[in-house]
């Protein structure tokens, strides 16, 4: 499975784990049981990764919203958003570009042209943000 795929199953996960129904456990044995996906290395470490920084995540993601609050984001924005937040911030394999890339095309499928456009702003910030604390 490629890496594109791996990121969307993890971002379906994510977005079922909003709702708060279930653990993040039972949420990849139902992927895998019922509807009988197969959940990668890549997508089990995004996944379990972004549920594991996701405070840190909220706080960078809502930071940079200027005057809104993450609860305004529908789930499938803030689930996009988190995952390209966790990727830039802890996945040091994959270049930025490549993970505000792949959030904007997530959005585009799943959410509207405008969440595109609005994702790939946020994350641009936030990627801005990181590299000054960098220097």
């Amino acid at each position: 499975m490629n890496r594109r795929k791996s990121r969307e199953k993890a971002f379906i996960l994510l977005f079922e784990s909003s709702f708060g129904l279930q653990s993040e456990e039972e949420i990849i044995e139902l992927a895998q049981s019922i509807r009988g996906e197969e959940i990668s290395s890549f997508t089990k470490e995004l996944f379990e990764g972004t549920i594991n920084k996701k405070d840190d995540i909220d706080k960078s993601i809502e930071y940079h919203l200027q005057g809104w609050k993450k609860e305004r984001l529908s789930k499938v924005v803030l689930s996009i958003m988190r995952l390209a937040t966790f990727e830039m911030l802890y996945h040091q394999d994959t270049p930025v570009g490549v993970s505000i890339n792949e959030a904007v095309e997530l959005a585009k499928k799943y959410a509207t042209q405008e969440d595109a456009s609005y994702i790939n702003g946020i994350l641009s910030a936030i990627n801005k943000g990181a590299n000054v604390l960098k220097s």
